[in-house]
């Protein structure tokens, strides 16, 4: 694709829209995160209780995905996804004023389902972008959206070191969400409408993005891969600490080298995807993923371990990101839909895998539970050539 000099200058600035709503849906989602112990004593919440409220934003994502599919298609991306930009400013503040569990339940299920729905528009016009400027940029966007997680955490941090209220704390950060938003919706991208694909074996036959095989397939990639990620966060440090011995300082280590190699690999990752095509990227990460954590698991020791998750969320960085953009890419009438199949899939990976590895754990230990992500990046790597075709292989 030919892109003039004033078409590339409305393509960067919708580059920089995209970041941005990347930017601040991490940064919500990080700035919850670091307010919930005050929330929960706020409430006087037992740890029975606050996960039964947290699950408002899992049953909130799920449903917002089943209908924001159909509304990226029909309206397009952009009048999906900056309306739920300025909807995450508001949804942030409600918890804090929440006076019992079923209404943080109510609040955290609206704050869920903004977020499911712009994660999908967003990523829908990330598609768009990246086509029109014929070049791999879906990792460097999920990238910057953890960036906004470790920045929302740090500021909620830092904003309840210094006693400010979960309120307090959350009407800050949603004025600077509301001002990326309206920075956003200025420089967004509207990729002109495209047309349905006329090959019927692209979506199963029936002229539809449904269930087709290749769309399954990448979106059990996604399970597989937010399984992984899933089981890192709530994993890696009780491996560390119960399995092995160290101390909580230092267990809280595996966690953060998976996230610091997460974040380092989607910054590199499309330049890797330029070059080596997604299928050879996303076989070598699997690859990379499933040979760090299990010699981690076969060393049996503390430093190991860390070395082992910082190699894990080095191969884990890239999967998820290819796949969204394959997924999209598959007819691009109908992104919104497949992305929506594809995220809501990969987030119930993401649910359910902690869950997974427990059950699993207190049957045969959690070093042996821990062997499942393991064989699950062995898998994507084998099933890497889901992703063909793709327009930036060359």
């Amino acid at each position: 694709m030919h892109v003039t000099t004033a078409d590339r200058g409305t393509l960067v600035r919708g580059r920089v829209a995209v970041c941005l709503l990347f930017l601040l849906a991490g940064m919500a989602i990080g700035t919850w995160t670091a307010r919930i112990p005050s929330i929960k004593q706020e409430l006087g919440l037992s740890d029975g209780q606050l996960s039964l409220g947290l699950l408002g934003i899992a049953a909130g994502a799920i449903a917002g995905m089943q209908v924001v599919g159909r509304l990226v298609d029909r309206y397009g991306s952009v009048r999906v996804m900056l309306p739920m930009a300025f909807a995450q400013s508001v949804v942030l503040i409600l918890p804090a004023y929440m006076p019992n569990l079923a209404a943080l339940a109510l609040a955290l299920f609206a704050f869920g389902a903004v977020h499911g729905t712009l994660d999908v528009a967003m990523n829908a016009n990330a598609v768009e972008v990246e086509r029109a400027m014929d070049r791999p940029l879906m990792s460097s966007f999920h990238a910057v959206f953890s960036i906004g997680g470790f920045v929302g955490a740090a500021v909620g941090g830092l904003l309840a070191h210094a006693a400010f209220t979960p309120a307090a704390t959350f009407a800050v950060l949603a004025a600077a969400i509301a001002v990326l938003a309206l920075w956003a919706s200025r420089w967004a991208f509207a990729a002109p409408a495209a047309p349905a694909r006329a090959d019927p074996g692209a979506t199963g036959g029936a002229g539809t993005a449904g269930w087709d095989r290749g769309l399954l397939l990448l979106g059990l990639l996604g399970i597989c891969c937010m399984i992984g990620e899933g089981a890192a966060a709530d994993w890696s440090s009780v491996y560390l600490r119960d399995a092995l011995g160290s101390s909580a300082g230092f267990a809280a280590a595996a966690y953060a080298a998976f996230s610091i190699m997460m974040t380092a690999g989607r910054l590199v990752g499309d330049r890797l995807a330029a070059r080596l095509g997604p299928v050879t990227l996303v076989r070598g990460c699997g690859l990379l993923a499933a040979s760090g954590l299990g010699a981690a698991l076969l060393a049996d020791h503390p430093v190991a371990a860390v070395i082992g998750f910082g190699c894990f969320g080095a191969g884990l960085s890239c999967i998820v990101p290819q796949v969204f953009s394959a997924a999209g890419r598959r007819d691009p009438a109908r992104a919104g839909q497949a992305l929506a199949r594809v995220a809501s899939l990969s987030y119930v990976g993401f649910l359910s895998g902690p869950v997974l590895i427990g059950s699993v754990a207190e049957l045969v230990g959690l070093p042996r539970a821990l062997v499942i992500p393991v064989v699950l990046a062995a898998f994507v790597a084998l099933a890497a050539a889901a992703l063909r075709p793709h327009p930036f292989t060359k």
